[in-house]
């Protein structure tokens, strides 16, 4: 894909291609294969169990044969950008200067494509280190619109997926996120606002806020990413594409009456259809 010998420079090859620049360059952490195996075990709990914090996933760790202290523990989950998730005021992490906006989907019954767009970072395994997967979804259909692999949480590669989804889909009415510095900075409200779409953003650590991504986060590491050991960015990436190719076009969801996400993307259901959404 990418042609080190080219006489185009790879970051505009990276560009042309819709790739991150510094996925390019990147060669996988070294992670310890203790701390790697204990790390693949924190995510797949963590997916279990959400509200799990340091001293719970140690317990859960040692029933699992893996004996290591809560510091340990809690100082993977922030290389892995992972923490419990339960309501506490005031204890946000986001930049102090950046501005939160409401939750605007209690109570809001979600009736066709593209009225809710919703946006979550994840972790991703690979055999000798981690990436990060952002992911833009409708909220109606499933449908995941854009996607972007990166081997930093920066804001740069949220607004790049963001931007894909936009030119490739109609503009949402609403956008919903947690409240993580990327999504929070100036220049990701902005591109939203610029845009005309109303920002809505989970309450502080309430994952069932943004549910339905969650329960994509699961599909994707349960169906695909657990069954794999990535040797590499572009492996990964390619992977997960094949991945989403078959989640949008082939995967049936129950809760869509078994159609598929494109399925349910290309069709504007009216009101009074029984299949609607009712956020928390």
């Amino acid at each position: 894909m990418i042609d080190r010998g080219h006489a185009l420079p790879i970051a505009r090859q990276a560009r042309a291609l819709g790739i991150s620049r510094s996925s390019v360059y990147y060669r996988p952490r070294p992670v310890g294969d203790g701390d790697f195996r204990l790390m693949r075990l924190i995510d797949e709990i963590h997916l279990e169990y959400p509200f799990a914090g340091s001293r719970m996933l140690r317990d859960m760790l040692r029933r699992e044969g893996f004996f290591s202290g809560r510091r340990h523990v809690a100082t993977l989950m922030r290389r892995m950008s992972i923490e419990a998730l339960y309501r506490r005021p005031n204890t946000s992490r986001r930049h102090p200067a950046h501005p939160v906006y409401p939750y605007l989907l209690r109570g809001l019954t979600v009736t066709r494509p593209g009225q809710v767009w919703a946006m979550d970072i994840t972790y991703i395994p690979m055999s000798r280190g981690f990436v990060f997967l952002a992911a833009v979804m409708d909220w109606f259909s499933r449908k995941v619109l854009a996607w972007r692999l990166s081997i930093t949480m920066d804001t740069a590669f949220c607004i790049e997926t963001v931007e894909e989804a936009l030119v490739c889909h109609a503009t949402p009415e609403i956008f919903n996120t947690d409240q993580g510095s990327q999504f929070t900075s100036m220049a990701f409200t902005s591109l939203l606002e610029d845009n005309g779409i109303a920002i809505s953003m989970d309450g502080r650590g309430s994952w069932r806020d943004n549910v339905f991504i969650e329960r994509l986060w699961k599909s994707v590491k349960y169906e695909e990413v657990y069954l794999r050991a990535y040797g590499s960015v572009s492996e990964a990436r390619a992977c997960i594409g094949r991945y989403f190719a078959f989640y949008n076009a082939r995967r049936p969801h129950s809760s869509l009456g078994g159609a598929t996400p494109d399925e349910s993307y290309a069709r504007l259901v009216p009101e009074n259809e029984a299949a609607l959404i009712t956020a928390a």
